[in-house]
């Protein structure tokens, strides 16, 4: 139950927390928004407000427990969703995090197509969905490795137990020819694993090169920000020759 008139105190503390943050004085701004969240828990911004200063001072544990705590209380929170996808893929759980910041742009673009955060939680996703698919690229890599490894154990062992039974010249010829063909059988196996191209959802659709700073259409389509910027000046520039073009026809 809220105490009468703890509402607007906490929302005074709010603003307070707000002042302070701006000032980049975090630490005063967190006590702030720790006595309002004190006054009034179930009110989600106080906990995404905390979460934020936490970020900024790259405190991620805090920022996962109250990103948390704040979905609890509003679970179409975009800020919350966003914020613990970040703080998620500070911990290497990329699933996870790429899991958290679908959701926050899900939620954005239903609320807020065209506002900035859309974009920005966008470009932190295209990042992730890269780190998890190296990730994951890496973890094939040294599962084979390690196979191949042991394969060769294997091999060895049976090498030389021939070798104690005075099979030396046989032992030896086809444990070489077995190593061969080992050989050939993992690097095959590598070459087939290993992805020859970027995933289509990391590219971008003009550049075919991987996001760097990728921007959003109002069609929904992602480009490259430099592409569309330079695509727009080319416009411009086509348009204004249009238009020079057609006002001397009609004087002449």
């Amino acid at each position: 139950m809220v105490v009468p008139g703890a509402l607007s105190t906490a929302e005074k503390l709010r603003k307070d927390g707000n002042s302070y943050f701006k000032k980049d004085r975090f630490a005063a701004a967190i006590d702030a928004y720790t006595e309002a969240i004190t006054l009034c828990p179930n009110v989600p911004v106080y906990l995404t407000n905390r979460a934020l200063c936490h970020l900024k001072r790259n405190d991620w544990t805090r920022v996962e427990e109250d990103s948390r705590k704040a979905i609890q209380l509003d679970s179409n929170c975009v800020k919350a969703h966003y914020m613990l996808g970040l703080a998620l893929l500070q911990k290497q759980e990329y699933p996870e995090g790429v899991k958290e910041l679908e959701r926050a742009l899900d939620l954005g673009r239903g609320a807020d197509p065209k506002g900035y955060m859309v974009e920005e939680i966008w470009q932190e996703l295209a990042k992730a969905k890269y780190m998890e698919w190296e990730e994951a690229s890496s973890k094939r890599a040294w599962e084979l490795q390690s196979l191949k490894e042991a394969c060769e154990t294997a091999l060895k062992e049976k090498h030389d137990a021939f070798q104690m039974e005075g099979f030396l010249d046989e032992a030896g010829t086809t444990h070489m020819k077995q190593l061969e063909a080992l050989d050939k059988v993992f690097e095959k196996a590598a070459e087939a694993d290993t992805a020859s191209e970027v995933p289509d959802y990391l590219c971008c659709k003009i550049t075919l090169d991987i996001f760097r700073d990728p921007v959003i259409t109002p069609s929904g389509v992602t480009y490259e920000r430099s592409v569309i910027l330079n695509h727009l000046e080319k416009v411009m520039w086509v348009t204004l020759i249009l238009s020079l073009v057609s006002q001397s026809i009609h004087h002449s």
